[in-house]
């Protein structure tokens, strides 16, 4: 089993930054890809950014040249920071975890709220 431990987010007005992070504990093992996913009101999840154990990382266009993911594989941590945030990055940001391409996991969400 795996649990998904975040923290960080919260209230910040627009433009100001946020770091939030998400520690992986259990059977982790290597495949592996840690990010996070968003979910807007009435919305399904989406993705934000992740980043593999190689240290590949993808962001949504939405985020690009403003959220940066990083992780330290040695704690099974990942980070993503955000900068520049706007209004409509408003959302619960979540935490994922995928073993061996197989095996999915969640956090338990985080509110980001950015107000205008």
């Amino acid at each position: 089993q795996v649990q998904l431990v975040e923290s960080g987010g919260g209230l910040v007005q627009a433009g100001g930054s946020l770091r939030v992070s998400c520690a992986a504990s259990g059977r982790i093992f290597s495949p592996n890809t840690l990010g996070y996913y968003r979910q807007f009101p009435g919305k399904q999840r989406e993705l934000v950014a992740r980043m593999t154990s190689g240290g590949i990382a993808v962001y949504a266009d939405a985020v690009k040249g403003r959220f940066t993911i990083s992780r330290d594989n040695a704690k099974n941590t990942v980070y993503l920071q955000m900068n520049s945030l706007k209004p409509e990055d408003t959302a619960v940001y979540f935490c994922n975890a995928v073993l061996g391409g197989v095996w999915v996991y969640w956090g338990q969400g985080t509110q980001v709220t950015v107000s205008s």
